[in-house]
Order: structure tokens, then sequence, then C-alpha cells
């Protein structure tokens, strides 16, 4: 600071961190800086000096790893501190457990106005902040979120200077005039701790990337697969950011060219966060960097907010959903993050935005595989995501969107991402529950594992289709693509004329394993609400030997469709390891011949009953 006035009033407020916090009060409360921008300094000494108060609330948002915050409500110091704590972080699930009453359910973006509004009134407020400008701004840096407000509404502001706090673009400053005590410390922040890795990781990064368009404005979760998902994205293109929580991840997109931010129509061109949890290399990056800016939760978590995001998408993490879609926590003894943080404030803006998009992931077991994280019901944990507003569901088994569904039809979806070990578990416990009909069955797709590898998407005069293997839960689908289908291509279809598609009768194409049975579909809008235009499907006839038909909708014959689907099946049934197809036809179904003709394989013809069945052999390429 080069104004003396400033530099007189800096010298005046300093104060060692023992003389600070022994100002401190029984029975007051005091707010602590949140996640990785917590003062240490200042709350060791706080720690250091309980001995000259008692009954002392502690505010604070995430405590990560590290932190000492955690420790303060132990029997030890039980009579000292009291923890209000908004959400709750840990690597060290005992800490959870052992802190779980302290935990405050609060949707994030309300938090700011319980201190504005003096609801919850602070008598301190302990921040971290980079040194004073030439004009005595300091930045909050890596913790804006609700650090701003408590520290605007604060009685005593108390400002641990560390000079490892990266100067932050956006709403994170407060001025010298505004802090009652400085205290100089230098100090590495902290950073975040190593997540387990899932052995599924990079299937679930590469469905869930599948959901996310060019241009499309992303939120992340912090959470295990932040990793792997932020990689798969590295082939997107203009990507946006507005998120609660900076990670090394998102930034190395940015880095990379991935996120541009050109298309959000609400902060053109800026990465939108409130705070940031990594590495000091992340921290280093984001030091006066004008791609940033930070702004508070009351607007980084506000929905309204978020829905001005064209094509935002929300990609959060659960721990345990049930069989209805609703989301979890403290359900599971693996957790690594629990209470409400801002998860539903971006998956109500979400459901707003145009064309957006909330994606809840969730690997199918636990990491030492012993527990299905989907399950029937739990009497424990607080349902973090209500079923109502749960729409895309991601494991490693694939993906639903639960959007619009009922509650059978959501069970039955649930089962098809759970582990193949725990559905047949999962699908009596719902018949027994009166969720799933008893007259249904899952055969072997009871055990099939869905090859996501095997979805293809393809523009046809501007018009997307996916190409997918089919689902338990495509049953409706299937017959409302045969109800559509006019009577000849029924009869060429079928060998007959026939007028209803009974569900049961239907079940050979969508209760599949994918290795002796296989159903390709070929399906268009939006993923939960689509229409088959294609179906093809190969079943175990004898020995190695599958049986394919196929069937087109009528204004989308000629354009290919079949042919896909086709060299898909050919394909999955030699990787699968049958031997060959054949095919019955009508001799008059010209199409069906040119197609099965196609195939580069030496094709036999014979006539019988008079029906033409092709066939080939994958040993016999022409």
């Amino acid at each position: 600071m080069k104004d003396k006035s400033l530099q007189k009033k800096y010298k005046s407020k300093l104060r060692t961190a023992d003389e600070a916090l022994r100002m401190v009060r029984s029975g007051q409360r005091v707010f602590i800086g949140s996640s990785c921008g917590e003062p240490q300094h200042l709350v060791n000494a706080l720690m250091d000096n309980a001995q000259f108060f008692s009954d002392v609330e502690i505010v604070r948002l995430l405590s990560l790893e590290g932190s000492l915050i955690s420790l303060m409500a132990d029997e030890y110091r039980g009579h000292k501190f009291h923890v209000r704590s908004i959400y709750q972080g840990s690597a060290q699930t005992k800490n959870l457990r052992a802190n779980k009453r302290f935990i405050t359910p609060l949707n994030l973006c309300a938090v700011p106005d319980l201190f504005k509004k003096k609801m919850l009134p602070l008598h301190f407020a302990l921040i971290q902040v980079s040194p004073p400008d030439d004009n005595g701004w300091m930045s909050l840096g890596i913790s804006v979120d609700v650090t701003l407000a408590a520290a605007r509404s604060a009685a005593v502001v108390i400002a641990q200077v560390n000079s490892m706090m990266p100067r932050t673009p956006g709403h994170s400053f407060i001025h010298l005039d505004d802090v009652s005590v400085i205290v100089e410390q230098e100090e590495e922040l902290l950073s975040a701790f190593d997540l387990p890795a899932y052995e599924s990781a990079s299937e679930i990064a590469a469905i869930t990337a599948n959901l996310i368009d060019d241009g499309a404005t992303i939120q992340f979760g912090l959470a295990e697969l932040s990793q792997p998902i932020a990689k798969a994205l590295a082939q997107k293109t203009d990507l946006g950011i507005h998120t609660e929580i900076l990670t090394d991840d998102l930034m190395d997109l940015v880095s990379q060219g991935v996120v541009t931010n050109r298309h959000k129509n609400l902060n053109e061109g800026k990465v939108i966060a409130s705070g940031a949890i990594g590495s000091q290399e992340l921290y280093r990056s984001l030091h006066n960097n004008v791609v940033i800016e930070f702004r508070p939760s009351d607007y980084v978590n506000n929905p309204a907010i978020i829905a001005q995001n064209n094509k935002m998408v929300a990609i959060n993490f659960a721990r345990t959903m049930d069989l209805s879609g609703q989301v979890y926590a403290d359900a599971l003894p693996h957790n690594h993050f629990s209470g409400v943080t801002g998860m539903f404030d971006f998956i109500l803006g979400t459901s707003m935005s145009p064309g957006g998009k909330s994606i809840m992931v969730i690997p199918a077991r636990s990491i030492d595989g012993k527990t299905s994280r989907i399950i029937p019901k739990t009497d424990g944990g607080a349902i973090v995501i209500p079923k109502a507003y749960v729409s895309y569901v991601v494991s490693e088994f694939g993906m639903v969107n639960l959007l619009g569904k009922n509650i059978e039809e959501r069970a039955m979806a649930m089962i098809s991402l759970a582990h193949p070990d725990f559905r047949d578990e999962l699908f009596h416990n719902a018949q027994e529950a009166g969720v799933i009909d008893r007259n249904r069955t899952l055969n072997e797709s009871l055990f099939g594992i869905y090859p996501a590898r095997m979805e293809e998407t393809r523009l046809y005069d501007g018009q997307r289709v996916m190409f997918r293997p089919a689902k338990p839960v495509d049953d409706r689908l299937i017959q409302e693509h045969f109800y559509n289908m006019d009577e000849t291509d029924v009869q060429t279809r079928f060998f007959s004329i026939r007028r209803s598609f009974y569900r049961e009768d239907m079940e050979t194409m969508f209760q599949v394993d994918y290795i002796k049975n296989l159903s390709i579909v070929a399906v268009t809008g939006e993923v939960g609400f689509e229409k088959i235009i294609g179906l093809g499907m190969y079943a175990l006839e004898h020995g190695e030997v599958a049986e394919v038909a196929f069937s087109t909708a009528k204004e989308w014959q000629g354009k290919g469709i079949a042919g896909v689907i086709l060299k898909k099946l050919a394909e999955a049934a030699r990787e699968n390891g049958l031997l060959s197809l054949v095919a019955y036809v009508m001799p008059k179904n010209t199409g069906m011949i040119k197609l099965f003709k196609k195939l580069p394989y030496k094709i036999r013809t014979k006539i019988e009953s008079d029906m033409l069945i092709l066939s080939c052999n994958f040993d016999e390429e022409n």
C-alpha cells in the first residue's frame, strides 16, 4: 500500500493470533472461513486459547481432512465448543459419524441470508485473505461462498493475511476498513485429499460425457468420479463453467481450450465459482486470472441464476439411491462427503434452464464391492434429493431418465443400473413391497451387463438418431413401435397380420442378456422420452446360430437405419462367440434380402415352405 494513511491503519490493526483470539468470550458465535480457505493459524490459536472461554459455537460451511475444526467437539473440549456445520466433508468416516449431529440441513443459496438478516448473528468471523492492494482491498481468494456474507455481517472480523492466498477476480473483496483485526501469517493453503478410485470410473465417465452437448455450461459436484468425467469431456468444444467448487480437473479443461465460456448467455467468457478445492498449483493459477470470477453462494447457487444458463448441465454424485430414485446421504459406511450442500440448488436451477440436464452419477457398488449403492429403501440417512427432482441417472451399467416414469418403471430402471450381483435381491424385494408386479420377470436379463460401448449417435438430415442396445425399461417403447407400424410392415416382420403386441409377447426383445440375446434400437428424441424408429435383434436359435429380425418405421425406411443395426448385431454376435446368423424372410421382402447380403460374409440362401432362409458363417468372409 502506497497510501500512508492506509499503511498506518493497517499497522494499527495488527495483532498476534493469541491476542486476537483472546477477544472471544464465552457463549459467543464464531464463523470460520470454509473449506480450503480455512485460516489454519487462527483456528490453532482458537483451540490453544480455549481455556479462556466456554460454550463457544463454531459455524462453518465445510471442513476437509487436515482441518482441526472437526476435533473441536470431542469429549476433551465438549464444554468449550459446539459446532454448527452447514456441510460436513471428510475422508474419515469416523469423523463424519461422530459429528453428524452438528450438520445443519440448508440449501447453500440460503446460507448468506442467515448472516445478513441476523437470523444467525455472528460475533466473530475468522477469515483468510490476500495482502491488501494499494487501495486497501483484500481478496477472500479460494473461499468466497458464504464467507463474504459472514465477514460483512460479523461484529468482529479477524483476518489472517496470507501471501499464499491468490487474489481472485470477481466479488471476492473485503476492504481494510471492514476488518477489525489483522494477523499476518504465511502458510500453505489446505489442499484436497486423494479420493479413492473406482474400477468402473472409465465406463461411468464415457456414459456421462455422451449426455453433454458441445456449448453446454457445466456444474461438477465434488467426488471420486470428478476427475475421470472431466477427462472424458476433453473431446467436447466450447463448454462453460458455472459451479460451486472449482477443481484442478475443471481448470485443466480451461487450459486445454475445452472450456471457452463463449456460448454462455450469462457471464459470457467467465468461469463462475464460489470457491476452489484442489492443489497448490490450482491456487497459483487462479491469482489475477481474468477468466475466473468468484461470487458468493447466494449468486452461484441461486436456482434463478443457474436457470439463466442455456443448456445448463448439473453433474452430481449420489452415495446411495433407492428404487424410486431418491438420493440419500449417510446411508453407507464408505461415505466421503455428506450433508445437503448445493446439489439441490443446481438440480432445481437446471430443471428450469433451456435445454438443461441434471445428471446423478452413482457407482453400482461400494469400493470394496460388498455393498450395493442402489437399495430397495433405507430407514437411515437423510433424503438429499426427493425422487420428483431426479431425472438422468448414470452407473457403469448404463443410463436412464426417471422423469415422467411411474414407480414400477423407476424400479425397473434402477435395477438395470445395479450390479448384476444384487439385481436378483433388488427385484424380489421390489416385488415383495408391491413396487413391481409379481407377474413380471427379468429372466436372464437380470444378470446381463449393458454394453454401453455399443452406443452411437448419427445425424440423418440434421436429426440425431442414437443406436444402442435395448434395455429392460424399453418395453413400452417397443410395444409402441409395433403399434405404430402399418399392416404391411407388421406382416413382413411377423409373417402374419397382428393387431395386438402384448408386453409378454415382446419380452424376448427387451429381456436380453446381451450375449445370447441382443436387441439394438434406433431412437430419436430426448432420453427417457424417445421413439424407436428401428429395431433389430438376434436370438440364439440352436448351437451357436442366432436368428436375426428387423423392423423400421415407414418414414425412416431407405435411410440406412437397418444397415447400421445389422452391422452392430453381426459385430456383437461374433465378439460374443456366436458362429453364424440366420434370417427367415418372405421372398418379396427384397429390402431385407439386399440388407443381409451386404454383410462381409459368404451368404447362403435356400427356400423352405415358401420362406427364404438366409445364413452366413463368421469364418467365411468375402
